[in-house]
């Protein structure tokens, strides 16, 4: 099971990131989790929305260029070595981490962690034969104990 990330290229200057939330902001497209990662010249900055095709659609009506990739939300333990497990359960697979980030959220005991895997079905075969909760869309969308 993966879910749709949006990524775009951005200039590292101020209010260039402020232009990509205001689009969004101003289509009432929520933004679930995003990442900014940065050079001295250029950013990349990758986002989970609600609504990713609609979001698409409304930044490249601005003029920005994005990307679409499927990418896997994992849920583990929030506790030494939660991590290890998921990472233990990747590498036996075979399948290489592109990048991974935190949501800045808790599921009960669990933290959530976007992964970008060169495998992505395999991942998710792996993490769920290992008992690992893998989260869709509306897992994300959904606000805890809701």
């Amino acid at each position: 099971m993966t879910i749709k990330q949006i990524s775009l290229f951005l200039e590292n200057k101020p209010g260039h990131l402020n232009a990509i939330c205001r689009t969004l902001a101003d289509a009432g497209i929520n933004i679930v989790t995003l990442s900014l990662a940065d050079t001295q010249q250029f950013g990349i900055v990758r986002m989970i929305v609600e609504d990713w095709a609609r979001a698409r659609q409304v930044l490249e009506a601005a003029g920005f260029v994005v990307n679409v990739r499927d990418v896997v939300a994992a849920a583990v333990a929030d506790q030494p070595g939660g991590m290890a497990r998921l990472l233990d359960v990747i590498q036996q697979a075979g399948v290489n981490i592109e990048y991974m980030y935190a949501f800045a959220f808790r599921r009960g005991q669990e933290a959530v962690l976007v992964f970008r895997f060169d495998n992505p079905g395999r991942a998710v075969d792996a993490l769920k034969a290992a008992g690992l909760n893998v989260l869709g869309g509306v897992d994300l969308f959904e606000p805890v104990g809701g």
